[in-house]
């Protein structure tokens, strides 16, 4: 299970009053509690991409969001999933740094972001889902989980397909239990062309806010150490 981290000492006010804009606070630290407080009201952080400066916090006007019943999944896409193994938090740190590679366009995972990850992956809050082929890992994702709440933070893929075949995986993980839980919420922060072919859709930030307070009320997965989930070996 995971372990709640000491309370933050920041606050991000009331997400009823935040400014008409993406980004709604600058400061603050990455510690755990911090992290986890933002992401339960919320807001996610990424770097302004200058040095120096404050960590950036978003809450999207527009959010991205992927309906777990609405992953639109092609016939080739069906049948790549065959040639890949899903695995779960067995090498988050290899997905983060594969996410952060320099060489990426538009790259924003930096050294403090990268640190603050881990901290949160070891308590058991950050989670990496894994596209392993041959005994390669060859693709994957990471986020963060609180309730019936993924927050998808990052991808990528060094094979074709991998990224979206641990996409499909995610999906599989979260809607185990739909039935039982409906309200489980995988976000994607914003949407793009690309996501949007896979079938995310986008809600207001109010509308967010609503289904996230539901979320909340959620188990976690029994993929994330939600009820379940396999004791220690």
């Amino acid at each position: 299970m995971p372990v709640e981290p000491p309370p933050s000492p920041w606050s991000f006010g009331d997400p009823g009053r935040f400014p008409d804009d993406d980004l709604v606070g600058i400061g603050a630290d990455l510690e755990p509690g911090t992290l986890l407080a933002a992401y339960r009201q919320g807001l996610f952080p990424m770097p302004s991409g200058h040095r120096g400066d404050p960590m950036y916090w978003f809450c999207p006007l527009e959010r991205g969001v992927l309906p777990l019943d609405g992953l639109r999944v092609s016939r080739s896409l069906r049948r790549a999933t065959r040639d890949f193994e899903i695995r779960v938090d067995t090498a988050f740190a290899e997905v983060l740094d594969a996410c952060a590679d320099p060489r990426r366009p538009a790259g924003w995972i930096d050294g403090e972001i990268r640190a603050a990850y881990l901290r949160l992956h070891d308590l058991g809050w950050a989670h990496s889902v894994e596209a392993w082929q041959d005994g390669r890992l060859v693709g994957g994702l990471y986020g963060v989980a609180s309730g019936g709440l993924f927050a998808g933070e990052s991808m990528f893929h060094r094979v074709r397909d991998a990224s979206k075949v641990a996409l499909v995986g995610l999906v599989d993980l979260l809607a185990a239990d739909l039935d039982a839980h409906p309200d489980r919420l995988l976000d994607v922060q914003w949407s793009t062309e690309h996501l949007a072919s896979l079938g995310v859709v986008t809600l207001s930030r109010a509308d967010y806010l609503a289904r996230l307070a539901r979320a909340l009320e959620c188990p976690l997965p029994a993929a994330f150490g939600g009820p379940g989930a396999p004791g220690p070996s």
